[in-house]
């Protein structure tokens, strides 16, 4: 191949490179959550965290369990970054799960559609 034809491929590699970040920043800049994930996220929670959590607004409040879903998202430090982290580090209150970067992303956004206000 030639010089030239390097540099058109590689000219196409960086251009879709630049769309896939601006797909990933404009995501993470605050737009509507995709309610597919949502429901992922939901249906996440039902399966791992509702025996000690209360996770969605019809059970929020019930005092004497851990935090629920809708306390969590209404925090001032709640974001999605900070719920991936949260799900990736340990806790001696919890059992360590292992999540995918894809359910992270599922369940942080149905925490994050409790959101109020």
């Amino acid at each position: 191949m030639t010089r030239l034809t390097w540099l058109h491929i590689f000219v196409a590699v960086l251009c879709g490179l630049a769309v896939l970040v601006f797909l990933r920043v404009r995501d993470a800049s605050g737009a509507p959550l995709r309610s597919d994930s949502v429901a992922a996220g939901h249906r996440l929670a039902d399966a791992w965290c509702k025996d000690c959590h209360a996770i969605d607004a019809a059970t929020a409040g019930q005092s004497g369990r851990p935090p629920d879903f809708v306390a969590i998202a209404n925090r001032p430090s709640t974001t999605a970054l900070s719920l991936k982290v949260f799900f990736r580090t340990s806790h001696q209150q919890m059992p360590n799960l292992i999540i995918a970067p894809e359910q992270a992303d599922d369940l942080a956004n149905y925490i994050l559609s409790l959101r109020r206000g």
